[in-house]
Order: structure tokens, then C-alpha cells, then sequence
């Protein structure tokens, strides 16, 4: 028996090694998409033309120019978390406790995969091509209905227009995230706060609110990131006539009038910075959402 306890572990290494070899590839590619690039960044932004370290790039983020993009990217990302949490926990909560046919639960989670990664180009042409000026659904609310979307101040190359774009991925986020949270509800909640004597609401106030809201607040920070960093879609919808902070990094990195980029590095500095904040809000809050659910 001591010489199998003995050698047993060596028997393993092998397996841990070939483990370690598996993963190998994610690391490879985390290390030279994301961890170099960031740093890369993080150097570019306390260092000028000449190579010298200084403060001046982040000094510049404070110009009216800059500020007021960074407050509309956050305005625009934190109306569209909201707005995503509230419809994607309806329509979750609907598929998951609702007593919803199987099939139709079954279809909206898989379109909600799709549509979560659905972005850029193809995004915004799709809303072009539904919403814009000669869009199927506004020429169908005009003859139809004698509703003039664009005579009424609708414009889809607005901050309203871009809104909306982004809860086409932002709802079925939601929805993927939230639904787990509300199958981990166990019916045994209900049933002891109904034997009580408490209503609907007092359970949802009293019992299922309170285990969900670090899910909810997680999401809800988690979908704020989601949003900030959405780059593609934004440029290919609004171009430059929407000035948020993606387009103004767009601008100074690429553009062919502004070309500075260690602001650009500065501002795409800011950008991580918020977004590693709600990131890291998001998994805090769902480790305290897991332990809850145990």
C-alpha cells in the first residue's frame, strides 16, 4: 500500500502535464491579443513622441472635447444596460418561470446566443436598412400608417439610433445570463414563503429580489462594459456625427485629420480602465450571487 501511495503521483503527472498542454494555446493567444497590447497601451499612455514618460496625454482627456465624449459613451452605455437588464430579465423570466412551451424556450435562448455576438458592420446595416431614412419598417409606418419617423426628429445616426442597436445585443445578453440565476430559484422558496402567507409580490420583494440582485447589479455592470467598448458598430452606424470616446479613439489613431496616438493610447487607457472596473463589479458580484444560489 505505501508503494502504490508512492508512486501514484507520478502515474498523474503525466495527465496534469497533458493538461497543461491543452490549455497552453488560450494562454499563448491571451498573452499576445490581450495582456501585450494592454500593456502596450498602458506604456503608449504616459509616454510622448519622443519616448519620454509624462502625464500630459492623461492631462488632455480632461479637454471639453474629449470629457464630453467619454460622458455620452457613458450615458449611452448606462442607459442601454439598464434598459437591457429590464427587458432581458422580462423576457427571461417569462422563458424560465412562465410555464413557456419547451420549443419557443428553446428558440429564444438560441437566438439570444446569436444575437449577443452579433455586431459591427453587419449590425448596423441591418438597422440602416430596417430604420433608415428608406428603411423597410420606417417606407412601412409611412404608407401603411401615415407615420413619419424622420419627420417626427427620429433619426437612426443619433444617439437614440445608436441606443437602440446596441439592446439588440444587449437584451439577449441579458437574457443568457439572468436565466441560469432564475432556474437556481428553488421552488421550495416559494412554496415556504406561500405557505406563510405571502403574496406574489411579497416573494418577489422579500425572497427572489433580494437573491438576485447581486446577479442583477453583476449584469447590469457587466452589459455598462459590454456597451463602452462596442467600437465597430458605432463607427459603421454614426461615423464621426456621433462624438463618443470609441470614435474620438477611432479618430486620433486612424483618422486622417486627427493623428496623435498617444492620446489615443490615453483615451483607450480610460476606456480599460472603466471597463476592468465594471468587469471586475460583475464578477464580485457573481461570486457573492453564486455563493447565494448554494
Amino acid at each position: 500500500m505505501t508503494t502504490s501511495a508512492a508512486l501514484l503521483p507520478a502515474a498523474l503527472r503525466p495527465r496534469r502535464l497533458l493538461n497543461w498542454v491543452g490549455v497552453a494555446p488560450f494562454f499563448l493567444f491571451a498573452t499576445l491579443f490581450l495582456i501585450l497590447p494592454t500593456l502596450n497601451i498602458v506604456v503608449g499612455a504616459f509616454r510622448n513622441a519622443q519616448g519620454e514618460v509624462t502625464l500630459e496625454n492623461l492631462g488632455k482627456l480632461l479637454s471639453p472635447s474629449i470629457s464630453a465624449a467619454f460622458w455620452i459613451s457613458i450615458e449611452l452605455s448606462l442607459l442601454t444596460a439598464v434598459l437591457g437588464c429590464l427587458f432581458g430579465f422580462l423576457i427571461a423570466a417569462a422563458i424560465t418561470l412562465g410555464g413557456l412551451p419547451r420549443w419557443l424556450r428553446n428558440g429564444i435562448v438560441t437566438f439570444s446566443g446569436v444575437a449577443s455576438n452579433f455586431a459591427g458592420v453587419p449590425l448596423a446595416f441591418a438597422f440602416i436598412a430596417t430604420l433608415g431614412r428608406l428603411g423597410f419598417v420606417t417606407m412601412l409606418l409611412r404608407n401603411w400608417f401615415g407615420i413619419n419617423l424622420y419627420g417626427s426628429g427620429f433619426n437612426i445616426v443619433s444617439f437614440l439610433g445608436l441606443a437602440l442597436t446596441y439592446l439588440y445585443f444587449q437584451i439577449p445578453l441579458m437574457v443568457l445570463i439572468i436565466a441560469p440565476a432564475l432556474e437556481g430559484l428553488r421552488r421550495e422558496w416559494r412554496e415556504a414563503a406561500e405557505s406563510l402567507g405571502a403574496s406574489g409580490a411579497q416573494y418577489w420583494r422579500m425572497v427572489a429580489l433580494p437573491v438576485l440582485w447581486p446577479s442583477l447589479l453583476g449584469t447590469l455592470a457587466l452589459l455598462f462594459a459590454n456597451a463602452f467598448g462596442a467600437v465597430a458598430t458605432a463607427i459603421a452606424l454614426t461615423g464621426s456625427s456621433l462624438s463618443i470616446a470609441p470614435i474620438v479613439l477611432f479618430a486620433q489613431i486612424r483618422g486622417d485629420v486627427l493623428n496623435d496616438p498617444h492620446l489615443g493610447y490615453a483615451i483607450a487607457f480610460g476606456m480599460i480602465l472603466l471597463t476592468a472596473i465594471a468587469n471586475g463589479i460583475y464578477i464580485l458580484l457573481r461570486m457573492r450571487a453564486e455563493r447565494w444560489v448554494k
